[in-house]
């Protein structure tokens, strides 16, 4: 199931994480961000052992949206050792998703 990060918890679980951590930039009433929300919550299950992947509100959160400059939602940052290693933009099929992020660790 993939975690919450607001302003309470995002530096201790994100920024300073054992594992790396794929944040989902998403807002309730972004079609885009519930249709890959099914995917996410899957990969979130099958691939715990190598990746923390979690959500961040950009209306509950809109001081950690902007630290990144997020412009457009959904966007996904993955982070390693406290600083972003990647970005995906936009709506993905779960192979294309697991694909990039795949991808993305082997860096």
């Amino acid at each position: 199931m993939a975690k919450e990060f607001n302003a309470s918890n995002f530096d201790a679980e994100v920024l300073n994480a054992q594992k790396p951590v794929l944040i989902d930039f998403w807002a309730p009433w972004c079609g885009p961000c519930k249709a890959i929300a099914p995917a996410l919550e899957e990969l979130a299950e099958t691939m715990k052992e190598t990746i923390t992947i979690g959500k961040v509100n950009v209306d509950d959160c809109p001081d950690i949206a902007g630290r990144y400059g997020i412009m457009s939602i959904p966007t996904l940052l993955i982070f390693r050792n406290g600083a972003v290693i990647n970005q995906i933009v936009g709506a993905l099929s779960k192979k294309d998703l697991q694909d990039r992020i795949t991808a993305a660790l082997k860096n």
